[in-house]
């Protein structure tokens, strides 16, 4: 797929600026986004616009590229057989990840207790609704209305219709060959307009980081101090140590060449927060700079976008600890245990959308004897400085999806190994 590269080239001739990494543009983005946010303070709201209009850019292409792809990649695995295959590894991938990121989230709270004297007595509570069962999680992947499901943006009820489609096309096979055409020109044509909106990433992070910094400020940060290490830490364990050890020791592959071509997605997840927002990103520096098989990267990463939440999953779990200091809440070995399991399921239901983890929390909290008004009371104390540790655990969210779709495809024998070594070189 061209993507960027065709523009790299294209812009060979022209001044040296316009031949810029993406992510070197981004990331000079974020500075003066700093910058700008210090200067203005409450005024960079007025940028809001400019950072709203970069994310509903980049969601308007989630919902039709979860189906284009999902249905695309199960075509081209050729057989029901491996998709059931591929699934069943990529689910218990993710689901193993996010226990060790509960598990890191547990650890770095109990030994920083950052819940230990917060000031709650400020805190506006905040309505909660508990969230869905695993049940109704399960029962709600199937769409009623799968156009509805569309619409709206149900990724979990995509990436099932998107499956069952697939594989519907591949049973069918001679006579639906038109049809499996038309998805994987659709693929390339979805990923073109991602490489498109990409132009204008740095300009889109420069407003949301002036916003943030604008109106959360530095000063706002300290009261979350604590917190906020935990989360940094957390964060940089979960992506270095899990992910990075993944790759090493899982994938036999060297881990510099990931990081180096996974940047591009990470900057774009720092910067807006979402999972699902870096989705389209991360399918092209998948198959761009990581070399990962597009079967196997069409079909892995969409899941990952919904379920692949470590940064999530170490949050939550962190959170839990926090809520249990902040209000006396003595927590046994038996309860950490049963939090990191619980975690590891719950995080998979968290929206993939800024502070979407924060309204999960009353199902986690509720097995330790918090109950749903003191976890209002959390939820409204951590909520005005959740947007920069958002930021934060969004990073490791988008490299376990990336770290997953490139140790499967390494399995499959699929990777291409000279893209992805030359990953170090650009």
């Amino acid at each position: 797929m061209p993507g960027m590269n065709g523009v790299d080239q294209q812009s060979a001739g022209r001044p040296s600026r316009f031949r810029l990494k993406l992510w070197h543009r981004v990331l000079l983005g974020l500075v003066l986004g700093v910058i700008a946010g210090q200067l203005l303070g409450a005024d960079a709201v007025k940028l809001q616009w400019i950072g709203d209009l970069f994310i509903r850019l980049i969601r308007m292409l989630v919902a039709p590229l979860i189906f284009v792809t999902i249905s695309s990649g199960i075509i081209a695995l050729g057989d029901p057989k491996t998709v059931g295959t591929l699934g069943g590894k990529t689910f218990a991938f993710y689901l193993c990840n996010l226990a060790a990121a509960a598990a890191v989230g547990l650890a770095l709270a109990t030994l920083l207790q950052p819940g230990v004297g917060a000031a709650l007595g400020d805190a506006v509570t905040k309505d909660l609704t508990i969230a869905r069962t695993p049940m109704e999680m399960l029962v709600g992947i199937v769409p009623i209305n799968p156009i509805k499901a569309l619409a709206e943006g149900d990724t979990l009820a995509i990436i099932f219709f998107a499956a069952f489609f697939g594989v519907g096309v591949l049973l069918c096979g001679e006579p639906a060959r038109p049809v499996a055409d038309l998805l994987t020109a659709s693929t390339a044509v979805f990923l073109r307009l991602v490489g498109l909106i990409m132009e204008v990433a740095p300009i889109g992070v420069f407003a949301l980081i002036a916003v943030v910094v604008g109106t959360t400020g530095a000063d706002a940060f300290v009261h979350v101090f604590k917190l906020a290490l935990c989360v940094a830490l957390g964060s940089a364990i979960v992506t270095i140590f899990i992910h990075g050890g993944t790759i090493r020791f899982l994938a036999w592959l060297p881990v510099l060449p990931f990081f180096r071509g996974s940047i591009d997605a990470m900057m774009i997840g720092l910067s807006t927060a979402s999972s699902s927002a870096s989705l389209p990103v991360a399918l092209r520096v998948a198959d761009e700079n990581l070399g990962v098989d597009k079967a196997v990267a069409s079909t892995v990463l969409p899941i990952g976008a919904t379920i692949g939440m470590d940064g999530t999953g170490m949050y939550m779990a962190m959170l839990t600890v926090f809520a249990a200091q902040a209000f006396g809440v003595q927590l046994g070995l038996f309860e950490l245990g049963l939090l990191v399991a619980a975690t590891a399921v719950l995080a998979m239901g968290a929206a993939p959308v800024p502070s979407g983890s924060l309204f999960v929390l009353p199902a986690l909290t509720g097995l330790v004897g918090i109950d749903a008004a003191q976890t209002a009371l959390i939820v409204g104390f951590i909520l005005p400085f959740d947007r920069p540790l958002d930021m934060m655990r969004t990073v490791p969210n988008v490299t376990s999806d990336l770290t997953v779709a490139t140790t499967l495809s390494r399995w499959n024998k699929s990777l291409d190994l000279e893209r992805y070594l030359g990953a170090s070189r650009t």
